[in-house]
């Protein structure tokens, strides 16, 4: 082995060396965890919780506020289809008991991923009326592509 392949070689080595350690520290001594509000649920019982058992969109505030419980499990998310006014709050909550997915309104900059153990929350308002696809962008297994849903958003008051 001539000096030049050695020298690559250790570099290469250093390389993986390092990012080894970089890795190693951030999973242990600077402690990265899930954001401590995050809250955390048994995916083995989430067919029982009051919130999931029965996917749904709640009327908060008539016309200007609501919240969308959904579920997503292979290879589709409950409920199918949402429908909500223009210009209102939306709090979605979102919680899977199978694999992680990922939550995308196509056209939007609405994107979560949705982990097994833990309740994904996420706050938005849509300014214009239209159907939009939700889409799981993380592959979640060989139906993954199958996996979507609708969001309607009506004419509603500003």
């Amino acid at each position: 082995m001539n000096r030049y392949e050695r020298a690559w070689l250790f570099f290469a080595v250093l390389m993986v060396v390092a990012f080894l350690g970089i890795i190693a520290y951030f999973n242990f001594a600077a402690g990265l965890k899930p954001p401590q509000e995050a809250e955390v649920i048994d995916p083995l019982t989430l067919s029982t919780d009051e919130r999931f058992s029965s996917p749904r969109v709640v009327e908060v505030v008539p016309g200007e506020e609501y919240e969308v419980y959904m579920v997503a499990r292979m290879w589709s998310y409950y409920p199918r289809e949402i429908e909500v006014p223009a210009g209102a709050k939306v709090r979605f909550y979102l919680a899977s008991p199978d694999v992680q997915h990922g939550f995308h309104v196509v056209g939007t900059n609405v994107q979560a991923n949705v982990i097994p153990g833990y309740v994904t929350v996420i706050d938005t308002s849509f300014a214009r009326a239209g159907e939009y696809l939700i889409v799981c962008n993380e592959y979640c297994g060989k139906g993954h592509h199958f996996m979507k849903a609708r969001l309607i958003v009506t004419e509603g008051e500003r």
